[in-house]
């Protein structure tokens, strides 16, 4: 029993970390339309994008697949050999929080895949706290919390409910995806701050996530690389929300043009069949 606490304190305190962007660096901006939400993009059990119409299993054999970063292969396969059976047990401990927070989500026009986000900041543990003052499942600083809605007084901390600080949580997502326009950004931003974002995008000349990341702090490049190995281990693929922003428009390219050719086939098969009628 022991073992098993200490191996959560661990998994939680591993991940939770501060949430700089409590610095109130982010404005609230207005909501937009974000690729990666439900709306947009979709994938199946196999990765493939359900935005492919219908065709024959032999051709989608060549359809476009999102890969995970050559950057991050290594770690997500030996986190996930090390960690599945525990992740499960934690997981399946939290499932009803689970429920809640993909409620608030899709109520804000949020990915579903965000959930993961939270799971590694807090293990979803309500009371789950940090040194620099982050509290509850979304690992919330008391300013940006209260930017985003909730209310912090001696007898009251709406950061432990799951619901409202999801609530919060989203929004300030949307601000940082209105701000960066790349989801690997939005999650990094997230935990280390946008100010350290901005510095490394300055020092890299770059906004590729895996071009700047040295840049930043040790625990930001571990965590991404936790939230892309739990999506993985949920999901069994990536989505949007894994890929920077020049990976998510080459791989919508790439749905766009196989898309097309598959149209042009099927035109042709049945200019054939009319013709043999």
């Amino acid at each position: 029993m022991l073992k098993k606490k200490l191996l959560l304190a661990c998994f939680i305190m591993g991940s939770f970390i501060l949430v700089a962007v409590a610095s109130g660096s982010i404005s609230a901006g207005k909501r937009i339309v974000r690729p990666g939400n439900k709306t947009v993009h979709q994938f199946d059990s196999t990765g493939l994008c359900t935005c492919i119409p219908f065709t024959a299993s032999t051709e989608l054999t060549n359809a476009p697949r999102i890969q995970i970063n050559t950057n991050a292969v290594a770690f997500v396969t030996a986190y996930n050999k090390k960690n599945g059976l525990f992740i499960d047990k934690a997981a399946k401990k939290v499932q009803s929080y689970f429920t809640i927070i993909d409620s608030a989500l899709a109520q804000n026009d949020m990915p579903a895949e965000l959930r993961y986000l939270a799971f590694i900041e807090s293990g979803l543990q309500r009371n789950a706290s940090s040194a620099s003052g982050a509290i509850g499942p979304w690992a919330l600083m008391p300013a940006a919390a209260k930017q985003y809605g909730l209310k912090i007084s001696g007898k009251k901390d709406e950061r432990l409910d799951y619901y409202k600080s999801t609530v919060a949580a989203a929004k300030l997502l949307n601000d940082l995806y209105a701000q960066y326009g790349d989801w690997i950004l939005v999650i990094a931003a997230y935990n280390s701050g946008p100010a350290w974002i901005d510095k490394a995008i300055k020092r890299s000349g770059s906004r590729d996530y895996w071009k700047l990341q040295n840049f930043l702090p040790v625990q930001t490049r571990g965590h991404i690389k936790r939230f892309i190995a739990m999506h993985y281990h949920f999901e069994g693929h990536g989505s949007l929300l894994t890929m920077t922003k020049a990976e998510t428009e080459a791989h919508i390219k790439a749905v766009e043009v196989f898309t097309e050719k598959q149209k042009e086939i099927e035109k042709t098969d049945s200019i054939s069949t009319a013709a043999m009628l």
